[in-house]
């Protein structure tokens, strides 16, 4: 199983945004000031001011001053701020949901092809994928997100009969998330399929380890790359 790891960074112009910056500037509406954000953050103070100034040369105004008085002075965050925060969080938000996505890996030979198609015997049966030319040995790779589960006695109708590729298996794992279920499917010679369902498909579906389940992909999903005399020794 792969998983896909990313970054979270956001870049306007020639200034990059990440998560110590956003850290920075959540630091300072906590504390009110940047010796307090600096203070909390284990940072220097001078690093700080000199790093608020990068940004507001890209992005305009992030903080402002508030003058001394009976509640001293201090710093505090502007609307555009607040607006530069939000938009990295549902950035994070969307690359988390990514980043989650897991690719199941299918190794095999090539047997049949027809233009950019062909069929490749697998551990967990024969694929239809994507294959470069000329290629003969290859590994296949399906994103979790493109696996549909469905129970084994429904019949292929409507847009399931795109889903060139179908596995009957067995439920090996699940792992549950607030609103998505990972599900584990053996399938073949020992072989498993990732998917990805929602909490609901998966109540509706009965789905717990050692139940029947029936896995399918596009041929498109299904994406070959060459291994052709690799060297395993």
């Amino acid at each position: 199983m792969i998983r896909k790891e990313y970054t979270t960074k956001l870049a306007i112009d020639d200034v990059t945004v990440d998560r110590r910056d956003v850290e920075m500037l959540e630091a300072i509406d906590r504390t009110g000031s940047l010796h307090g954000a600096a203070d909390e953050l284990g940072r220097s103070y001078a690093r700080l001011q000199r790093r608020v100034v990068e940004l507001e040369d890209a992005l305009g105004t992030l903080t402002e001053r508030r003058r001394g008085g009976s509640g001293g002075g201090g710093t505090e965050l502007t609307p555009r701020a607040d607006q530069l925060r939000r938009q990295f969080d549902r950035h994070d938000a969307e690359l988390d949901g990514v980043a989650r996505v897991t690719e199941s890996v299918l190794e095999g030979a090539v047997q049949k092809r027809t233009g950019e198609l062909a069929t490749v015997e697998t551990a967990a049966g024969p694929v239809l994928a994507l294959v470069p030319d000329g290629a003969q040995s290859v590994q296949v790779t399906v994103r979790s997100d493109a696996v549909v589960l469905t129970a084994p006695e429904e019949g292929a109708s409507g847009d399931e009969t795109s889903l060139r590729n179908r596995f009957d298996g067995t439920v090996t794992a699940l792992t549950a998330g607030e609103a998505i279920t990972r599900v584990t499917v053996g399938v073949g010679n020992d072989a498993r399929l990732e998917a990805l369902v929602t909490n609901a498909s998966a109540d509706r579906l009965d789905l717990e380890p050692g139940a029947p389940i029936t896995a399918s992909f596009k041929a498109t999903a299904a994406r070959a790359i060459r291994i052709d005399g690799r060297d395993d020794t």
